[in-house]
């Protein structure tokens, strides 16, 4: 789209009416506010539809608004969240629900997600209603409400979530490197709490964007991730504070950090053994929290200036990470307008100072690393004398390490051949001639897994290698003991066994190459030290190559998904666009015909309504196995959206595709549509058709041209071809 996102949605902020209280039913279960005659005693205006005036402790409220003009292709209404549970009324029916209601319109907390409401043909100005039972402090619709298509709706959830995914990631890679250090240095116990705080920060910041429903859409099971992180972020704070104090003897800290771990326990076991709603846990701990910050506070300022410099501005960064989710608490209560408050900039201010600390002191490292050198090569000056039993031994390292520094380089520039590469199979032949330049002068042979899952010898290099490794391997690989780290020189076997794993695997957990060498033959002088050191680095080079050849992979895997429908195995829109503006540069310079056909389902919600979605879902597969039974393979078959889909026939005239498409169109309406064993009848298609140069000279002009031959064959009765003129 050519637009953004933002431009692309078209805000409900008008129209608004509210009214207290819940609906009586009909007998056929139609509310009867539905079909009242409007009323100003009943119905009020309200800006926009959360907490009108005068709730005086009801739970149930309703809401209506004429939905706005609009042109969409697949028109949804989204709104940001709801308190608590709702149902959507549309032209008498029920549109959309979420969350159960029992017969006295009540109900219980099962999430806050995003909804996505999808709206009928013919929606513009008509009334929908929204029935909201809520026993929150607040109650209605919550944030943005506004009209988009799904595709817009997705790029805005993931626009808005990426600066919280990004963030997330990086405070749990911060928590993991946290906690090796707090495994490492066992008597620095603050490592083991920064790694909690960073930890509970990610998972907040995941759990609270709008993107972990397209993740895992399980609302409920990301509210209790979001509540369980929130609760312990004191805790983990609380624990901080008292290990930096622990000479102080901070009792009050440690008794706010055993008071909201508590909480945390409680409110979580109890919602969720449905004793207590999750929603009504939360106001509970914001007022708690509010007075366990301000203690912390007093006992920080208190003792600020008997801290570190490091630990002073860690403090600091909470503190403007703490500002931020009160600022947000605020909003969610209603103490603030709605707005989106830059949690996720906190989380990013105390990263950032983590990581600014951490290159600070390996700096110092560093700085005393290189004092301590200039001292050592100082001595061994002065005692070059009492060295010369170590000359050999040093000349000989020197030597290795020479030869070391060259096969890094060799491997540098393998990798980046390998990178370079198109996708894993291409990326073998450069890898096979690169095998014996890395790994002489040891003696070895690499194995390459065959279709039939056994592997067979790809690559030799030696003296001795021929007699020594056999032809091939068998699947289970028997008799091999792959060597892994770390080793001593003096376990080393006669034969070093590598796995070369390619991930995503294909077949499971399976090596996708063998690499066996000989054992290092070093000089006595270095044996010792020089065999592990080879052996190590070997191992690090297989996988360095696996790595690589992993994200080549991945890369082919990803590209495939990012071109392809899901569903009927037929190119997606994104590649039609692409290709169509390619064909279109090789059209005008060839001035050869470009012939484009537009088709979809005659009556297809029809059938999804009768027959249901899945049945729907089958017939939009079935479709796609006749297209590629009815087109030439430089014809190019696309799942444009929905029940809508293209040809492009390069090459062809009009005449041409019409012919095929009137060939499509009999083979569909011949084919029997079956699910589940049923026989569910007969679908036809509306099809147009458009040619460069024969029905649009002006080549922009083409895709309109087809598809308002599409509408006139749709006008004409259905089940037909219509051709273009000019």
């Amino acid at each position: 789209m050519s637009h953004s996102v933002s431009s692309a949605m078209q805000p409900v902020d008008e129209g608004w009416q509210y009214r207290w209280g819940d609906s009586p039913f009909l007998a056929d279960g139609t509310p009867l506010w539905l079909n009242e005659p409007d009323s100003a005693d009943h119905w009020h205006d309200i800006a926009f539809p959360s907490n009108p005036p005068g709730r005086m402790g009801r739970e149930h409220a309703w809401f209506r608004v004429t939905l706005p003009e609009g042109e969409w292709f697949a028109p949804a209404l989204y709104i940001y969240s709801v308190d608590i549970i709702l149902q959507v009324w549309f032209r008498g029916e029920l549109l959309y629900q979420y969350g159960s209601f029992d017969e006295h319109g009540r109900g219980k907390f099962e999430g806050w997600p995003w909804h996505e409401i999808p709206l009928p043909d013919g929606y513009e100005g008509e009334t929908m209603y929204f029935r909201v039972f809520s026993n929150y402090t607040d109650i209605g619709l919550w944030g943005e409400v506004a009209i988009l298509d799904h595709p817009d709706l997705v790029l805005h959830i993931v626009s808005n979530s990426a600066e919280s995914l990004v963030i997330a990631a990086l405070s749990g890679l911060i928590a993991l490197l946290a906690l090796v250090f707090a495994l490492i240095q066992r008597g620095q116990r603050s490592f083991a709490s920064i790694a909690l705080f960073a930890f509970l920060t990610g998972v907040m910041l995941l759990a609270e964007s709008q993107a972990s429903l397209l993740i895992l859409y399980q609302p409920l099971l990301w509210d209790y991730l979001a509540a369980g992180s929130y609760y312990l972020i004191p805790v983990a704070l609380a624990l901080l504070l008292s290990q930096w104090l622990d000479a102080r003897r901070p009792r009050l800290v440690r008794w706010l950090m055993w008071l909201h771990l508590v909480f945390a326990a409680l409110a979580l076991m109890l919602a969720l053994l449905g004793l207590v709603n999750l929603s009504s846990t939360f106001p509970v701990f914001d007022g708690v929290l509010l007075i366990s910050l301000a203690l912390m506070v007093a006992v920080v300022v208190g003792n600020f200036s008997s801290l570190y410099r490091e630990q002073q501005v860690f403090l600091f960064t909470c503190g403007v990470f703490i500002v931020l989710l009160i600022l947000d608490m605020a909003v969610a209560h209603g103490f603030l307008p709605w707005g989106r408050v830059p949690v996720s900039w906190g989380a990013l201010a105390f990263s950032l100072a983590l990581i600014s600390i951490s290159v600070w002191h390996y700096g110092r490292t560093q700085q005393a690393l290189h004092q301590l050198t200039v001292q050592l090569e100082q001595k061994v000056a002065e005692r070059t004398a009492r060295a010369e039993a170590l000359a050999e031994r040093e000349v000989e390292r020197s030597r290795l390490l020479a030869l070391e520094s060259k096969k890094s380089q060799k491997l540098a520039d393998t990798i980046a051949a390998l990178q370079d590469c198109a996708g894993v199979e291409e990326a073998f032949q450069p890898l096979l001639q690169a095998l014996p330049q890395l790994y002489l002068p040891i003696a070895g042979c690499f194995y390459r897994r065959n279709p039939g899952g056994g592997y067979d010898r790809a690559c030799l290099w030696g003296r001795s290698a021929a007699n020594t490794f056999p032809p091939s391997l068998t699947q289970d690989l028997s008799g091999l003991t792959e060597t892994v780290l770390p080793v001593r020189s003096q376990d080393v076997p006669a034969q070093l066994c590598f796995l070369l794993r390619v991930e995503p695997a294909q077949f499971g957990n399976v090596p996708e190459g063998v690499l066996l060498l000989e054992r290092p033959n070093l000089p006595d002088v270095v044996k010792d030290y020089g065999t592990a050191r080879v052996v190590a680095w070997v191992y690090q080079s297989v996988e360095k190559i696996g790595i690589t050849l992993s994200g080549l992979a991945l890369r082919s895997e990803l590209q495939r998904f990012s071109y392809e429908d899901s569903l009927t195995g037929l190119k997606n829109r994104r590649y039609f666009d692409e290709l169509f503006r390619h064909e279109r540069e090789v059209a005008i310079r060839s001035e050869r015909p470009l012939s484009l056909l537009i088709f979809d389902i005659d009556h297809f919600k029809r059938f999804n309504d009768s027959h249901g979605h899945d049945a729907g879902d089958e017939v939009l597969r079935m479709v796609g196995r006749v297209l590629e039974n009815c087109f030439r393979g430089s014809d190019t078959v696309c799942r444009y959206g929905g029940e809508e889909f293209t040809v492009l026939m390069p090459g062809a005239s009009r005449e041409e595709a019409r012919q095929r498409a009137e060939n499509l169109r009999a083979t569909i309406a011949e084919s029997q549509v079956e699910y589940l064993g049923k026989q569910l009848g007969n679908l036809t298609i509306s099809a147009g058709i458009a040619c460069w140069l024969e029905s649009s000279p002006e080549f922009d002009e083409l895709f309109r041209a087809a598809d308002r031959a599409l509408y006139q064959a749709k006008a004409a009765g259905r089940n037909r071809v219509v051709t273009a003129s000019v």
